[in-house]
């Protein structure tokens, strides 16, 4: 059967064969033209797909669901992978080191309207004076200052309140041969230094208000160009007061340039601040540990370009956010000793929290209270001679407990007492009010 087949396949080839000697030489090459050309459409054959017609009402979003993994993977594979071409791209130039902050908070709002909105504000807070630096050093040039002491007030006048004027009575009443210069734009005003500062200037305490220059106070610092962009309208300022960002990056600076002891107008002043060097205060400690676990820039004390201060304003210069509370401030200092403890340079010391903060602001409540029973009364006498034995100062948290009143018996009355120099004044008097019920 099989040689009868091959015979007959033979016979077949041999017909064709004869058959296409027999035709014509131009037809022979139209048909291997037409064998080309087929076989060219079978290799760039390109398939265009068609646009998909919708599923049937009963089919969409349930028969997908029974498809497998790999019947989708094939769905979406394509038949002849795309041909790529194998170029040589130039390799990008490497950036030049620059100074630019590397987290500007930039806005969406256009520069312009955002420029405007911060000079106004900055218009509040102070402005260029040239007579900054003359009168600085004035003030310290005609003073024999044992210890600098600076504070801040961004507020208007009218807010400085008694707890703040009692503030600066425990400074003079612990540390008399001490300077203290409040830069702040409404203390440095007439009413500021003839009606709040006389009596203190009257008493022989050296006292002197000034409107901060900021160009000046924060030139040839990381502070500077980063205060340059703020003004120019690239970089928003953010939710938080713009007030309180600028307060946290003017005391480092203030303290960059000049040296000394920076504190917060809500920090009554215990002991004397003579024998502290270079120290920052922790806030909180770990029980487990020991260790702190945050620290706090309610008060600095440090020496002129000191390179942790340096560090801190770096810090805050790279890293701004206008948005998060407290990550401009007492989260930032926390930050950059955590990265440098250990480092050689940076000579500073990390005091436990019974230095300046002893009460906890979570805490702060209690010892705005006066006693409630003979136990609570026992307890309130311990803490006030814990406090004065162990602290060189107490932080108030005034965003906590400017609302609370002064009750007798409490420790704040008692340390009121013991820390006034003008104890029958109007004002302490309205601290020691009993806050009756």
């Amino acid at each position: 059967m099989f040689l009868i087949t091959h015979h007959y396949l033979q016979t077949i080839k041999k017909s064709i064969f004869n058959l296409l000697s027999c035709l014509p030489t131009s037809v022979l090459a139209l048909i291997l033209l037409l064998l080309l050309v087929y076989n060219g459409s079978t290799v760039f054959y390109i398939h265009l797909p068609l646009p998909a017609k919708s599923l049937p009402e009963n089919l969409a979003g349930k028969s997908l669901k029974k498809l497998s993994s790999s019947t989708l993977m094939y769905a979406v594979k394509e038949e002849n992978p795309p041909f790529v071409l194998k170029t040589h791209l130039p390799l990008l130039p490497k950036s030049a080191i620059s100074m630019a902050p590397l987290n500007f908070s930039i806005s969406s709002r256009p520069k312009k309207v955002l420029k405007r909105r911060v000079l106004k504000k900055l218009e509040r807070f102070g402005g260029e004076s040239k007579e900054f630096s003359l009168e600085m050093k004035g003030f310290f040039g005609s003073s024999v200052c044992k210890i600098r002491f600076f504070m801040t007030w961004i507020s208007s006048l009218e807010s400085f309140g008694d707890r703040e004027l009692f503030v600066i009575e425990s400074l003079f009443k612990s540390n008399p041969n001490s300077c203290l210069v409040i830069v702040s734009k409404s203390m440095d005003s007439d009413r500021g230094k003839n009606y709040i500062l006389r009596p203190f200037l009257e008493k022989g305490y050296k006292i002197f208000a000034i409107r901060p220059d900021f160009d000046y106070i924060f030139k040839h610092t990381y502070a500077e160009l980063w205060f340059k962009s703020l003004k120019k309208g690239k970089i928003d300022p953010g939710g938080v007061s713009l007030g309180q960002n600028l307060s946290n990056l003017l005391r480092l600076a203030l303290l960059y340039k000049f040296g000394g002891v920076y504190l917060d107008t809500d920090v009554i002043v215990l002991k004397s601040f003579s024998k502290l060097k270079n120290v920052i205060g922790a806030q909180t400690i770990d029980l487990e540990t020991g260790n702190w676990s945050r620290l706090n820039n309610a008060v600095l004390v440090f020496d002129k370009k000191h390179p942790l201060v340096l560090k801190f304003i770096q810090e805050f210069a790279f890293t701004f956010n206008g948005n998060k509370w407290g990550h401009n401030g007492p989260y930032l200092v926390s930050r950059v000793v955590s990265r440098v403890s250990g480092r050689i340079g940076f000579n500073f010391s990390v005091l436990p929290p019974s230095a300046f903060y002893p009460v906890n602001w979570s805490r702060v409540r209690s010892i705005f209270r006066g006693p409630r029973s003979k136990i609570h009364a026992n307890w309130l006498e311990k803490k006030v001679e814990q406090i004065k034995m162990e602290s060189l100062a107490v932080h108030l948290w005034n965003k906590q407990s400017r609302k609370i009143k002064v009750e007798n018996g409490s420790v704040i009355n008692h340390i009121i007492q013991d820390y006034c120099i003008f104890c029958n004044s109007s004002s302490n008097l309205r601290l020691l009010k009993y806050n009756e019920k």
